[in-house]
């Protein structure tokens, strides 16, 4: 695909267009809502927010039947959101992350309430009483910090108010699919509020059976959530915001199966698509050789608690935000685990592990409307895992009966101060600056450990130690321009750059001792065991649009990226054992064009369109050190992707009927296996979504039917290096009815 260049013009143009349309439109009814988004860390109307992004209400949520992050991608330019088998995989504008170990990092933070979730099997949960999820696409160093080079998701709960409401959901759909919600909001008195929200969501496996045996697959849910919050206003100037949150889900993590039910020729490394329907897709066939699978499980649990303190001290408010939150993970799967292209094996594989994490962040923002705004912070974050990989069944590649990576602790720690000045120019031109200083520490204490049974024994058993220590530092900073074209047009341009913390692979260096020795003939180098920060410089160039008397909408957003030192994941065989390994890409370079927007065209008829244009290659990487894969795309990067959207309300005998559909067509996309020198090519594909909703008037209750895929068309979210591959969601439907009382 060529470099598209002529994206600034096409960008001016597209700005004149909608003035013109601006200037010429005639008086109607029904503008489009405004929605306030907090993208900046302040208060701003979407419209006139400098940041290209997405805002998804908790209403259009309900409406659409989605209830986890997973499903949201059909809603959002350039974005995938994919529930892999370790967890949420975020992709944005082609840039994504496949480690999702507890030394990883993702290359988009996902946020809850503000508080960064480290860990990708912690992201992926029920959407619980959500007011608004704000998705912000591109580098966001400066206000956010590390690790958020692709962008932020950012999933806003609703507060508690001063209004005694009350909602129930119930909804009931195929694959065995029944959920249920309910929230209750009090105002015990003047200055206090409380509100209670739970959610259940079960549903039967999405997966066959073709191994012969009588176990369920996975690909199901039982999840169970509830948070209680308090709102309490403090005197005349302060605020204190409290939340405790909890959620379980027992599943089966047996999510996948063969990349063979995509791909032919795929165990001799050269996959090529095939036709198949749904059934066959999601059908596992394959039988170990060397092993009879077990029932597999999983139970995970997260629990949190959070402050927000506000505090208006005339010039400036003080802004507190901290959270404590923990994440309990316990599994046994059965992998499939390819070693040469005729020879495939069964694994059984165990994990225990948890994480805590800490958060703390100070912030102070000026107030009034003068000439000069600006913020300022401090950020502190600390992290804490252990985990323990048990590996059976490789015996037949030369392994003992149990292969293990025991690790305690993985600590991550994280300090940064920020600032960011916008100074108003004029009335309608104003200049942003931006700096974040980081520091990051990574350190873990483990091993690679070869045993005879499932408990390790110094009589018989060995160990290869996994210990290292990296400390990085960064400045990120962002400069800004935007103006005012006309009460209600708007342009920006960024310059701004984003930086993501170095790690290690599996293994040590000699000489340097942590926790335990390195001992020199199984010792790495450094340019091994190491590999360096991701960073990034990015230029975008925007413009933002009300127009035909805000009854239409027009969001245009422009970028480049210059990627250094890219971090690609993978499984590979080093010094006779599996690892994880983590390399840096070299250079690569990401491009593109990003329209979207509304149209109200009567006060029944409401539409939705967007079309992105992706250029996401590499400019220098040799996965193995002699193979260039230079110019090759990166994942989840297709050269284009349409979306449109209608919905029509009916007025009938004092009755509402909405009805809406969505559609998506994406071209194709490729899927990297660096460790295998193989790339899996996902060709074009298109999604419908349909609604049906009626309520009589007046009414607190209304009824609501959903289809999700309604194609039935399959794709794999992912492929991992030993030919496992998660199948994306089959058609899905049901029907819900809500109640709402105030």
């Amino acid at each position: 695909m060529q470099h598209h260049r002529g994206y600034p013009t096409l960008l001016a143009a597209l700005v004149a267009a909608a003035c013109s349309s601006a200037a010429h439109a005639q008086a109607t009814d029904g503008p489009i809502q405004e929605v306030v988004v907090t993208a900046q860390r302040t208060a701003s109307l979407e419209s006139k927010t400098p940041v290209a992004m997405s805002v998804l209400s908790g209403e259009a949520l309900r409406e659409a039947g989605f209830d986890s992050p997973a499903e949201l991608a059909k809603r959002l330019p350039n974005v995938h959101l994919d529930g892999a088998a370790d967890g949420l995989r975020i992709t944005i504008r082609g840039v994504s992350n496949s480690d999702a170990t507890d030394k990883g990092d993702p290359s988009a933070a996902f946020m809850l309430d503000g508080i960064y979730i480290a860990r990708p099997q912690n992201q992926n949960g029920l959407l619980l009483d959500v007011d608004r999820i704000e998705v912000l696409r591109g580098p966001q160093g400066t206000l956010y910090g590390r690790n958020t080079t692709a962008g932020v998701i950012n999933v806003i709960s609703r507060a508690p108010t001063r209004v005694l409401e009350a909602e129930f959901g119930a909804d009931a759909g195929n694959y065995g699919s029944r959920k249920a919600n309910g929230m209750l909001n009090v105002p015990v008195a003047d200055w206090l509020a409380l509100r209670a929200a739970v959610a259940v969501d079960r549903h039967d496996s999405y997966l066959r059976n073709g191994q012969g045996t009588r176990h369920t697959l996975g690909q199901d849910a039982d999840s169970r959530s509830v948070r209680l919050s308090a709102k309490a206003t403090l005197g005349p100037a302060a605020s204190l915001l409290l939340r405790a949150d909890h959620s379980s889900n027992h599943y089966n993590a047996d999510s996948f199966v063969s990349d063979n039910n995509f791909f032919r020729n795929a165990d001799s490394g050269n996959p090529v698509w095939y036709g198949a329907s749904a059934g066959d897709r999601l059908t596992n066939r394959f039988v170990p050789p060397n092993m009879v699978p077990e029932q597999g499980w999983a139970r995970s649990r997260t629990s949190g608690i959070g402050a927000e303190f506000t505090w208006n001290l005339g010039p400036a408010t003080l802004y507190y935000l901290g959270a404590h939150r923990e994440f309990d993970l316990d599994f046994l799967t059965n992998y499939i685990y390819r070693v040469t292209p005729a020879t495939t094996l069964g694994v059984r594989q165990v994990y225990t592990g948890g994480q805590r994490q800490d958060s703390h962040e100070v912030r102070v923002a000026s107030n009034g409307t003068g000439a000069l705004s600006a913020q300022a912070g401090l950020y502190w974050f600390d992290e804490r895992s252990h985990s323990n990989y048990a590996f059976r069944d490789l015996m037949p590649i030369g392994l003992p009966p149990y292969y293990a990576y025991p690790s305690d602790p993985t600590l991550a720690k994280s300090r940064a101060a920020f600032g960011q000045l916008t100074w108003r120019v004029t009335g309608q031109l104003r200049a942003t600056a931006g700096l974040r200083y980081t520091q990051d520490e990574k350190s873990r204490v483990g091993a690679t450990s070869f045993q005879q049974g499932p408990v390790f024994n110094p009589a018989t058993d060995f160990q290869l130690p996994n210990a290292a220590l990296i400390e990085t530092d960064k400045r990120t900073w962002r400069l800004g321009l935007d103006y005012d074209l006309a009460p209600s047009t708007f342009v920006y341009g960024t310059l701004s750059t984003g930086y993501k913390a170095g790690g290690f692979n599996d293994g040590c260096v000699a000489g340097i001792t942590l926790g335990v020795a390195c001992p020199a003939a199984t010792a790495f180098t450094p340019g091994f065991l190491y590999y360096q920060p991701e960073t990034l410089k990015a230029l975008e160039l925007g413009a933002k649009t009300r127009f035909w008397n805000k009854r239409a909408s027009l969001n245009v957003a422009a970028f480049k990226y210059d990627y250094t030192n890219l971090q690609l994941s993978g499984n590979a065989i080093i010094a006779g054992a599996p690892r994880f390994i983590t390399t840096n890409a070299g250079v690569a370079s990401v491009r593109g064009l990003e329209l979207d927007g509304k149209v109200q065209a009567t006060a029944d008829d409401r539409f939705t369109y967007g079309l992105t244009l992706l250029d996401a290659h590499y400019v220098s990487y040799t996965p193995d050190g002699v193979q260039s894969w230079d110019g090759r795309k990166l994942d989840r990067a297709p050269s284009h992707v349409l979306s449109a959207g209608y919905e029509r309300r009916v007025r009938l005998a004092g009755h509402e009927v909405r009805a809406g559909v969505n559609a998506r067509r994406s071209a194709a996309y490729m899927i990297g296996v660096p460790s295998r020198l193989v790339q899996y090519r996902i060709p074009a594909m298109s999604t419908v979504d349909a609604t049906l909703a009626w309520r009589p008037d007046d009414a607190p209750w209304s009824v609501a039917a959903y289809a999700h895929n309604l194609g039935n068309k399959i794709a794999p979210a992912t492929i991992d290096s030993f030919g496992m591959s998660v199948p994306g969601a089959p058609r899905t439907y049901g029907v819900r009815l809500d109640y709402r009382y105030q």
